[in-house]
């Protein structure tokens, strides 16, 4: 052995890798038809998922809105009233009640195709 130099296990296969983001060795000898399945379960459809909580978020916003229309009372909606500082054109009124949908539906939209897509990037790091 070389002065120096790190020691290497010659009884070892592989070098195991110390960030722990590269497959393994078992991960390796599996099919390949496994591993695509894997890779394949492992990430999210982005679109979807940007669907989904963009539906969720225009609904939520739709909904809060229109319970406290309904509700009624001497001051309606004072504190969601503030979303109309970031949404133009939303109030706490029916018309803004349809507004703050089409916000709510976009907001949570790019929030799904945000998440979707980093997750997507860190199952590509991870090798899956």
């Amino acid at each position: 052995m070389v002065t120096g130099s790190m020691p290497v296990d010659e009884s070892a296969d592989h070098v195991a890798d110390p960030s722990g983001l590269a497959p393994d060795r078992a991960d390796q000898d599996r099919p390949i038809d496994e591993q695509a399945i894997l890779r394949t379960v492992a990430r999210l459809r982005s679109a979807i998922l940007a669907l989904v909580l963009g539906t969720l978020g225009g609904a939520g916003i739709f909904t809060a809105t229109a319970w406290l229309i309904v509700k009624g009372g001497e001051d309606v909606g004072a504190h969601l009233q503030l979303l109309g500082q970031y949404f133009i054109g939303y109030s706490v009124t029916w018309p803004g009640s349809i507004v703050g949908a089409v916000y709510g539906f976009i907001v949570g939209a790019v929030m799904g195709a945000s998440i979707g897509s980093l997750y997507n990037r860190i199952v590509d790091l991870r090798g899956l």
